[in-house]
């Protein structure tokens, strides 16, 4: 048999095999295209039929004409993180589409112009050739607009292909463009053409298809800065002082926005303040500044505005001043890749700041944890008198993500440990850093208690308990060993750690963030390929709760699977376990700049195991 004989066999077997509701889908595009609207359309068709998705963006860091790609995974079994393989390719851009071929399985589908000679390219494959820029002209007499038309098409003939109910599209379709009745017309016009057109022309010849299920019932879409941003808004948050940098600028947006609709007196007068400032420097003195008097204040950014926010988060720990920094992590060093996703910044945010400086840091892993995290990251800092950040990561802030509807918060908001003029009257004295109950957290003030006893000096600089200057060694050291207690207090105040699988097995994974998605995938690969099934803790927030060394404690060796290079998490956990216990950390990194995926965490575990059995 010829290698075209035996490639056109396994074509046909392929396509003999029907896959339904487990594929991903590659849209391969130019940046600057248009093309967003119309995966949004198509991600949310197929979760209008029921059926679990989500979506990964992946676009350049300049304004336009660079390749983007955006993959929609559909899954049956509600598996979200990336997958690292895709089925379905539309290649609309010339300058990738050889490589975004050749990367496709055998019995994949390539969907493109039909001026463009695919089927050369590779054999194994079935192609759809699709006159786009002449369906388009047809429908849209205006030039300017066919670019961004032209990506409705493609919806339509993926609809019609894959059997997704052309009445769902128009559903998704009328949501996003609700208040917008020619465009609606016009990109539903759209889909009609590319859906009548594979309707009339393409002869089903892949496997794929898309079944209705009911999977997604009473479920939302949402991306995890918006969710930041109403979980903010849902604090209480006053004060909001940012500058923008990718991937964090969306949690401000969203955050004013909300703001916006639901802060404004009956005459129309705003009960907050959004101020765009001059760099991250200014941004975070203005949270600071706001947190002292009371406000409740945030920022946002990404790494290389923390590193500039270093020095005034030093001011926030030794002063002791309420804020609350969102972190949206990307790569780094220096600039890096503005538009890829990592978890990075985790060592920066712990000890931001120059001496002995050490941060509550909490840790959500999926936008409902966003929204409830953000909200808890605004008490917190409150309680424990300090700046307060919320990690999340590219990844889990700007791509589109299924969830379970937010819940309407009922606890009344914690405003920690502040001080009335009745309260002076009846104590007759006030010493700010001192601690009198023994919880290493002072007492406070707000400027303008109409009290003789109520002020204070904040400073930077050495102080003793009563906020008076000093370079007393004796004095300054007990200050700083207080700080110490506190930071161990919160402990059991930051968000607890979630066993997300507990069998009684000798190996366990700790992860933190968007990597729980890949990770919850990855350990049903291995139980299947392998037979053996470990345990999972999930961690939320940092310094660690002792159920993280207790579950460390229960298990042989420990797989820390995290997205940076240096094994961050890692590295932090041995700084707080006990000596003996190090050892059994061991490291699963992930570092490209795309999400984590489930085949790269199985892959690198089971080398290791064969490593630890062959004795290497």
């Amino acid at each position: 048999m010829s290698t075209g004989d035996l490639a056109l066999g396994q074509l046909e077997g392929a396509s003999n095999m029907r896959v339904t509701n487990d594929f991903s889908i590659n849209v391969a595009t130019v940046n600057g295209s248009g093309s967003q609207s119309a995966n949004s359309v198509l991600m949310k068709s197929i979760f209008g039929m029921g059926v679990p998705v989500s979506g990964k963006n992946l676009f350049p860091s300049n304004i336009a004409g660079q390749p983007t790609w955006f993959l929609i995974r559909a899954s049956k079994d509600g598996y979200v993180a990336r997958k690292r393989e895709y089925e379905i390719l539309v290649a609309l851009n010339p300058d990738t589409i050889r490589a975004d071929v050749l990367a496709l399985p055998t019995g994949g589908v390539v969907i493109h112009e039909e001026n463009m000679k695919l089927d050369e390219t590779r054999d194994g494959l079935f192609y759809y050739p699709v006159p786009f820029d002449k369906i388009t002209a047809a429908i849209c007499p205006e030039a300017k607009l066919r670019k961004l038309v032209k990506n409705m098409v493609y919806v339509g003939v993926l609809a019609q292909l894959l059997s997704i109910e052309l009445p769902v599209v128009e559903s998704g379709l009328r949501r996003q463009f609700a208040k917008k009745q020619k465009v609606f017309d016009l990109n539903f016009g759209a889909v009609q053409a590319g859906f009548e057109y594979a309707q009339a022309n393409l002869t089903k010849r892949d496997s794929f298809f898309i079944e209705r299920m009911n999977k997604t019932a009473g479920k939302i879409i949402i991306d995890g800065n918006a969710a930041c941003g109403m979980g903010a808004v849902f604090a209480g948050v006053t004060v909001v002082a940012w500058y923008p940098i990718t991937p964090s600028t969306t949690v401000i947006e969203a955050t004013s926005d909300l703001l916006k609709k639901l802060r404004l007196t009956p005459e129309g007068k705003a009960t907050f303040a959004v101020v765009q400032a001059e760099d991250e420097l200014a941004a975070i003195g203005m949270v600071l500044g706001a947190g002292w008097a009371g406000a409740r204040a945030m920022t946002s950014t990404s790494g290389p505005g923390l590193s500039l926010m270093a020095e005034f988060c030093g001011l926030g720990y030794y002063a002791e001043i309420p804020g609350v920094i969102v972190i949206v992590q990307r790569t780094g060093p220096a600039t890096g890749m503005p538009t890829r996703t990592q978890q990075a910044d985790l060592l920066s945010a712990a000890f931001l700041s120059h001496g002995d400086t050490k941060h509550p840091i909490l840790l959500p892993g999926s936008v409902k944890e966003c929204f409830e995290l953000t909200q808890a990251a605004f008490d917190l800092a409150e309680r424990m008198q300090t700046p307060v950040f919320v990690l999340t990561d590219l990844d889990l802030g700007m791509n589109n993500w299924m969830s379970e509807p937010f819940e309407y918060p009922t606890k009344p908001l914690d405003r920690g440990k502040v001080l009335s003029a009745a309260d002076l009257e009846r104590l007759g004295s006030f010493a700010r850093y001192r601690d009198v109950d023994g919880d290493a957290i002072g007492w406070r003030t707000l400027p303008g208690t109409p009290h003789p006893k109520a002020a204070y000096f904040t400073r930077g600089s050495g102080h003793n308990d009563a906020a008076d200057y000093t370079e007393n060694p004796e004095e300054y050291q007990a200050g700083m060993d207080r700080l110490a207690r506190k930071f161990e207090k919160a402990r059991a105040l930051v968000p607890a750690p979630v066993v997300v699988r507990e069998t009684g097995a000798k190996i366990g994974f700790l992860a933190y963030g968007s990597t729980d998605c890949a990770l919850t995938e990855s350990l049903d690969q291995i139980r299947q390929r392998y037979g053996m099934d470990p345990d999972y803790m999930r961690i939320r927030g940092y310094p660690f709760a002792r159920a993280i060394h207790e579950f460390i404690a229960r298990h042989e060796r420990v797989y820390v699977v995290e997205q940076n290079r240096d094994a961050q998490l890692a590295s932090l956990l041995k700084l707080d376990l006990p000596a003996g216990e190090t050892a059994k950390l061991r490291s699963i990194l992930h570092y490209n700049g795309l999400p984590i995926d489930a085949e790269s965490i199985t892959e690198a575990f089971a080398r290791h195991e064969l490593a630890l059995k062959e004795g290497l």
